[in-house]
């Protein structure tokens, strides 16, 4: 022991000798000591022959695995960083000696426990864990009260038993992916862990490498806090429940996810508390339950009866961004809330704005919904295709909870409405507003545009298709600018429950029924009206009985052969028919036949904007004073033609 005591002190008078770094390896990894640590006013102390300590380090001389002195210039530790290798069933734990004094590691094969006691001392500048390697039996458990970053550095991490990473720090978190790096974690299905990659604290999931997750417990990523997205390339392509969830927030700035193979949702946003604080400056102390997209790509697709590509307990902003997001489940029946539930590729318990993006959403099972919002419904902007194909779905009571489809409402009409639930590309239970963008909304079996409350389009393009009502509001409907066009092919094509103004939009509205079936419908049982004030309208078959028409309409009769515009030569908006017959025209006294050129094709091809239109001739013109009227070749019946040729 004499021996062992005189080599570790010469060790030590080499270190104050010079500008070297003493290196100690123990079970619990490796600490690094400059000269500076080793002083005659801070010496390395010896007692009983069995301790040693330096600074406010103490060591017990028989946990020591190994002691080396190097030059501190060579030393492969940066300042403020602790390494952490894997190696098959090891782990070797490596401190700058900065930080070393804040940070206690515990290694065991290779799962490492660290708890991080302070930063204060390494003027403001966060630890950074730096991790690489790889295991197939291997974890990371991080402690403390300061905030930090891990950086994945080309780390491969199966832990069979918990988490591949948990953080049970409360602070925030940035989880950096080194650029050029790839990263995977998996968990393992005999833990009781939360998720692969779980967080108590805020969490930042950034850097420009690509991390891979697997969820064999339960989600892939977790947060008991809020969740960030910036930069990096995210697969989550295996969960036993959710790809991601966390609370209070999730914010996606730029980067490249995808999510599949989930078990549950894509991913799920909850409120933290019980009462949301709203939205807050910077999103500082926020707790909402809100998703925030800014940018970048995202792509999920869901299988699960009933799951979401997106869930909030709050509402959902895009601002810009490209999102695809697909649900192919069937509805079930929720025992919890006693009632048949669907898919959704976007479901917001609050309200949703979308200001700007692309958006291509779907739902093919049973009753799916492409948007469904409890609150309301804001488009300003962006480019929203939502398409829904799946039929009815019902059980028959709540003791009978089988789900059964249907193609037809009239199988459901007298069920409890807990018992069914409909397939709509876009549902709002409060108002729908629309004054930009681009929104395209497909249902085959039910109302492709609904909203519960009222209707405004102000602006932006607006096309709907669908075997039911294409565009239905339970209210008011005011169409005062844009361009609004609805195609059914069993129902009418718009419907109000309320009093329906068109004062300024460009309406294009086409049902391949006929009477009592409309183009254009308000409710005149509930005492309500259609009013054509003014603005451009083209509509087959007929228009609601009694509407108030203080803007001149008429008929005529237009074939699919033709282009036509209330301009004969110029700048124009034109139009083409799906069916030849007596159509309803308003927006001028005299329409032309005309050549077309250029222009912005929407309206699945039956309109364009900004057309530039040139000869032509005049077409014939009736006036129309309301009620039903036109029909197909040779009046009364049908027309021909069917759906649109394609499909934005």
């Amino acid at each position: 022991m004499r021996r062992i005591v005189s080599i570790l002190i010469a060790l030590v008078l080499t270190i104050a000798a010079g500008a070297q770094t003493l290196k100690i390896t123990t079970s619990s990894g490796t600490k690094t000591y400059d000269a500076a640590n080793v002083t005659s006013s801070s010496p390395a102390t010896f007692s009983n022959g069995t301790t040693m300590a330096i600074g406010s380090d103490t060591y017990t001389l028989s946990d020591i695995t190994s002691m080396m002195v190097v030059s501190s210039s060579s030393s492969d530790v940066e300042a403020n960083t602790v390494n952490i290798v894997y190696n098959g069933s090891t782990a070797t734990v490596t401190m700058a000696d900065n930080v070393a004094a804040y940070v206690s590691a515990e290694v065991s094969g290779a799962h490492v426990s660290i708890t991080q006691t302070n930063t204060d001392a390494i003027d403001g500048d966060e630890i950074t864990y730096v991790l690489s390697g790889s295991t197939t039996d291997g974890s990371l458990t991080l402690d403390g009260s300061y905030k930090c970053t891990i950086s994945l550095s080309g780390v491969t991490m199966t832990n069979p038993s918990g988490a591949a990473i948990n953080i049970t720090n409360k602070k925030r978190i940035q989880l950096s992916v080194k650029n050029g790096t790839e990263n995977t974690l998996t968990d393992g299905s005999d833990g009781s862990q939360k998720a692969c990659l779980y967080s108590k604290g805020q969490l930042q999931l950034q850097g420009k490498g690509t991390l891979n997750v697997t969820g064999n417990t339960k989600h892939g990523i977790k947060s008991a806090s809020y969740i960030i997205i910036k930069n990096l390339t995210l697969n989550i392509t295996s969960t036993v429940s959710d790809g991601i969830n966390c609370e209070e927030y999730f914010q996606m700035k730029s980067g490249a996810v995808t999510i599949s193979g989930v078990g549950d949702d894509g991913i799920q946003c909850d409120l933290g508390g019980t009462t949301s604080t709203g939205e807050t400056t910077d999103h500082e102390d926020e707790d909402t339950g809100n998703v925030y997209l800014e940018g970048g790509t995202l792509t999920i697709t869901t299988t699960a009866a009933a799951s979401k590509g997106i869930k909030a307990d709050g509402g959902i902003t895009v601002s810009d961004g490209t999102y695809t997001v697909t649900t192919k489940g069937t509805a079930a029946w929720d025992s919890d809330d006693s009632e048949v539930k669907a898919c959704a590729a976007m479901s917001a318990d609050g309200n949703m704005t979308i200001s700007g993006g692309t958006l291509t959403l779907s739902s093919t099972g049973a009753s799916g919904k492409a948007i469904s919002v409890d609150g309301t419904l804001t488009i300003s902007g962006g480019v929203t295709s939502a398409t829904t194909t799946g039929q009815i779905a019902y059980c028959q009571s709540t003791s009978n909870t089988t789900i059964r489809t249907t193609t037809s409402s009239s199988t459901t009409e007298r069920l409890a409405d807990a018992l069914k639930t409909s397939p709509k590309a876009i549902k709002a239970d409060g108002a729908m507003t629309i004054s930009g963008g681009t929104a395209y909304a497909k249902a085959s079996y039910h109302e492709a545009l609904e909203t519960k409350s009222t209707l405004d389009v102000t602006g932006g393009v607006i096309y709907a298709y669908s075997s039911d009502d294409a565009i239905n509001s339970a209210s008011t409907m005011t169409l005062s600018g844009g361009y609004v066009g609805a195609y059914s092919t069993g129902n009418d094509a718009i419907d109000s429950n309320g009093n329906l103004y068109i004062k300024g939009a460009t309406v294009f509205a086409y049902t391949t029924k006929s009477s009592p079936e409309v183009a254009i419908d308000a409710n005149t049982e509930g005492g309500y009206k259609l009013y054509v004030q003014s603005g451009t309208l083209y509509a087959y078959p007929s228009l609601e009985s009694g509407s108030s028409l203080t803007q001149s309409c008429y008929t005529a009769s237009l074939s699919t052969s033709n282009w036509y515009s209330f301009t004969q030569s110029g700048t124009a908006f034109a139009f083409k028919v799906p069916a030849s017959g007596t159509w309803i025209v308003s927006g001028g006294n005299s329409l032309y036949s005309v050549s077309k050129s250029n222009g912005t094709t929407i309206f699945d091809g039956y309109g364009a904007t900004d057309a530039t239109v040139s000869g032509g001739s005049s077409v014939s013109l009736t006036s129309y004073s309301g009620g039903a009227s036109g029909g197909g070749p040779g009046g009364g019946g049908q027309p021909g033609g069917g759906g649109p040729g394609g499909w934005h």
